[in-house]
């Protein structure tokens, strides 16, 4: 089964209506890589469930996960803070 087809699956069972393509699944895949690997990886399926929350609030989606693999690469870009 490809994850089109899960999605897909996914989407049937919860009854959801707009079906789901591959540059859906590329872009929730490619957010969470970002965040996986300039967070950590337990904030990729937590990131990927709020854009999940936004954009069934009606944001959009390419530009929910825009804003989200932005805000990834930023914390990435930041000095580790001091734990101390």
């Amino acid at each position: 089964m490809t994850l089109v087809e899960w999605a897909e699956r996914v989407r049937a069972e919860l009854e959801l209506s707009d079906e789901i393509g591959k540059a859906d699944v590329d872009r929730v895949l490619d957010m969470t890589k970002d965040v996986a690997h300039s967070v950590a990886r337990p904030a990729a399926p937590l990131t990927s469930y709020l854009l999940g929350i936004a954009v069934g609030r009606g944001a959009d989606p390419e530009e929910a996960a825009a804003v989200l693999r932005r805000l990834a690469l930023e914390q990435a870009a930041e000095p580790p803070s001091d734990a101390g």
